[in-house]
């Protein structure tokens, strides 16, 4: 027997990121059309092609662990531990008995996890005499499920604990499959989201070598340019960002604040090359149309799209030409946004810290800008709306994200107004 799926919605959110280090604080960064980059901090990138980044901005382990607790956490940890606590405040689950502990789930993204771990210990390693003398926290701080592990510990929760990774995809596809244990009745709420912080000499000296971040360190905080004809790579962001997802019913009957309902997500996959966007936007086409198919809406029922919108040359093109071949017409009445040009690209992270964005505009009635905007390129519809410059009021009844990774992966999730 086919049992009807549960609604899944909002209720709690929780954010890290260049713009601020809370929900709030990363939205007004948003709407005021903030730059995060600046002159990379955690290393001496002088030698480097790009000597720049979106890092975090007075970030202080202390303030959320004490420093034994934050020894053992890598950064990409601790930043998801502390957005977590955010969104679980947030949302009301925190020292709550009325919940089932054994129904609240936790998935969990990073693109790379613990990347800073992995270098320290190689670099103790090789500077000593051989003699292996690796710190037993070592494994536990690396492994990329290890983050949903410390959030669950924290808090008891026992349901559902993993993780997903796709690359920048990684963080919706979170979301997505929290969606779908909602539905599915095998849980009561999930908190989703991901965290990243590869803000370091192979993080940055990796993307380098793929020649795909810019490298514009005369002028750090336009160099993040979706769309713009002069875009020559993205900016490389650190954070996180977590999302309760919450059974509908469940949420009503404990008087949870709503913020938005999950509608609807859709994956594909490119098949096309390890790092290039097809370069007809096949996957992003198929991914968007998945997620329409899924929310049961119709182009037509769209009013913001935030996009992937990473600032690269060939990246942006694909995504506009398949934003153009799913909604057709109805592609002029479209809010577009990119709010890499103002947090960079999170990688893991991307995907909730751009799902947020899409929950508060839909709260706000608010477009966030697409800032960095300065020369039009002839590659794009000049009738499109990308929402240059400043933020735009507008009637947001239901918002769409986008999320593409190396690899191929494809990710697309639907929020909408919450209705009875």
């Amino acid at each position: 027997m086919n049992l009807p799926l549960k609604r899944a919605v909002v209720t709690g959110i929780g954010a890290l990121t260049p713009l601020g280090n809370s929900a709030p604080a990363y939205w007004d960064g948003l709407i005021n059309g903030v730059s995060g980059a600046d002159f990379i901090k955690q290393f001496d990138a002088s030698k480097f092609k790009t000597r720049f980044a979106c890092e975090l901005k007075n970030y202080n382990p202390e303030d959320h662990f004490d420093r034994k607790e934050a020894r053992k956490l890598d950064r990409f940890s601790q930043l998801a531990v502390a957005a977590a606590d955010e969104a679980v405040t947030h949302a009301g689950l925190k020292d709550n008995p009325a919940i089932n502990h054994d129904r609240i789930g936790v998935i969990w993204a990073s693109g790379i996890g613990g990347m800073i771990t992995f270098m320290e210990e190689m670099k103790n390693f090789y500077a000593g005499d051989g003699t292996p003398r690796f710190n037993p926290f070592f494994i536990p701080k690396l492994i990329l499920d290890i983050a949903a592990g410390h959030i669950s510990m924290k808090y008891g929760f026992r349901g559902p604990n993993f993780s997903t990774v796709s690359a920048c995809a990684s963080s919706t596809n979170s979301i997505i499959d929290a969606l779908t244990y909602i539905r599915l009745g095998k849980a009561d709420a999930i908190i989703c989201g991901g965290s990243e912080a590869v803000i370091t000499e192979a993080g940055i000296g990796g993307f380098n070598a793929m020649k795909a971040l810019s490298e514009r360190n005369d002028d750090p905080k336009t160099a993040s340019r979706p769309f713009d004809l002069d875009r020559d790579g993205f900016v490389m962001g650190e954070g996180a960002g977590a999302i309760i997802i919450e059974e509908y019913e469940h949420a009503k009957r404990r008087g949870a604040n709503i913020l938005a309902e999950v509608a609807g997500g859709g994956m594909s996959a490119d098949a096309y090359h390890l790092t290039a966007p097809h370069p007809e936007g096949l996957g992003a086409f198929n991914v968007m149309k998945n997620a329409l198919e899924d929310a049961g809406m119709k182009p037509e029922d769209i009013d913001y799209i935030n996009v992937h919108g990473t600032s690269t040359p060939l990246g942006d093109i694909s995504e506009v030409a398949a934003i153009q071949k799913v909604f057709g017409e109805h592609a002029y009445k479209l809010n577009i946004s990119s709010t890499k040009s103002m947090t960079g690209h999170l990688l893991g992270a991307a995907g909730a810290i751009e799902a947020i964005a899409s929950i508060m505009s839909l709260i706000n009635d608010v477009v966030p800008p697409t800032i960095n905007h300065f020369t039009d390129d002839p590659a794009f519809d000049p009738r499109l709306n990308f929402t240059f410059h400043k933020a735009q009021q507008r009637k947001i009844n239901v918002a769409l994200s986008n999320t593409f990774g190396f690899g191929g992966h494809n990710a697309s999730v639907i929020f909408k107004k919450i209705g009875e």
